[in-house]
C-alpha cells in the first residue's frame, strides 16, 4: 500500500493551523516535518519545525514523520520526541561512524520511536544495508537536501530499486520513503521502483485540492 507523507517545509507559519487541518482531512498519512539546521544544509528552520510539531502532536492525530537534515542528529531528537514523533528519520551523512549511527538507532528505539535512516543522491544505497536489520525505514532522497521545490533526480530511483531488489531477496520487511520531486507523474516512477511512501510538499500544497492531489499520489 502507498502512503503519503505531506511535508510541512513550505506551509506558511500565518495559515498553519488551518493549512495543517485541511491536509489532514484530506486524508495524508503523515505530517513529513523537514528539519533544517543551517549547517548539514543550507537554510535553518529549527525553531519553525519545533512550533509546527508542537502544535500538530497538540491538534492532530496523524502520525509525525520528523526529517532531520542536520549536523548533530542527537542534539535535536529529544525535542521531537518530546513533541510526539512517530519516526524521526537521519542522515548518513550527519554521522561519523558506525557506532554513532547505532547509537542513535538504539537510543530512537529505546524512547518508542520508530527508526528511518536518509541517504542523499550522491551515497551509494550498499551504504545502509548493514542498519537494516535495525531500522523501519529507509529515506532516500530524490533531490539535493534543504529545498523544496527541485526536480526529481532519475537516477535516484535506481537506488530505491535496487534497495527493495535486496529487502525482497533477504526477506526484509522494510519501508522506503522517497523524497523530493514527487507529483502525480514522478510518484508512478518511484513506486515501480519500490517505495512505498512518498513525501510531498509544493505538489500537494499548491493544488486546489488537497484530498484529490494525495488520492493521485496513491494511484499505482
Amino acid at each position: 500500500m502507498v502512503e503519503v507523507s505531506t511535508s510541512t517545509l513550505d506551509v506558511e507559519e500565518e495559515n498553519a493551523v488551518k493549512t495543517f487541518y485541511n491536509i489532514e482531512t484530506a486524508k495524508t498519512d503523515f505530517f513529513h516535518i523537514d528539519v533544517m539546521d543551517g549547517k548539514f544544509v543550507e537554510n535553518n528552520n529549527v525553531e519553525k519545525m519545533k512550533k509546527y510539531s508542537l502544535e500538530l502532536h497538540t491538534i492532530s492525530m496523524t502520525p509525525l514523520d520528523v526529517h532531520l537534515m542536520v549536523r548533530d542528529p542527537k542534539s535535536m531528537i529529544d525535542d521531537f520526541i518530546d513533541h510526539g514523533a512517530d519516526r524521526i528519520t537521519f542522515h548518513l551523512e550527519a554521522c561519523k561512524n558506525n557506532e554513532e549511527i547505532l547509537s542513535i538507532i538504539k537510543y530512537l528505539i529505546e524512547n518508542g520511536v520508530k527508526v528511518g535512516l536518509a541517504v542523499s543522491p550522491d551515497t551509494e544505497i550498499e551504504a545502509v544495508y548493514e542498519y537494516l536489520e535495525y531500522i523501519h525505514m529507509v529515506l532516500v532522497m530524490t533531490v539535493i537536501p534543504g529545498k523544496g521545490g527541485q526536480s526529481l533526480i532519475p537516477e535516484t530511483l535506481e537506488k530505491v530499486e535496487k534497495l527493495r531488489k535486496y529487502c525482497d531477496e533477504n526477506d526484509m520487511d522494510i519501508d522506503i520513503e522517497v523524497d523530493g520531486g514527487i507529483n502525480d507523474i514522478t510518484a508512478k516512477e518511484a513506486v515501480k521502483a519500490g517505495a512505498n511512501i512518498l513525501v510531498s510538499g509544493k505538489y500537494i500544497l499548491n493544488s486546489d485540492n488537497y484530498a484529490e492531489s494525495i488520492k493521485k499520489l496513491k494511484e499505482e
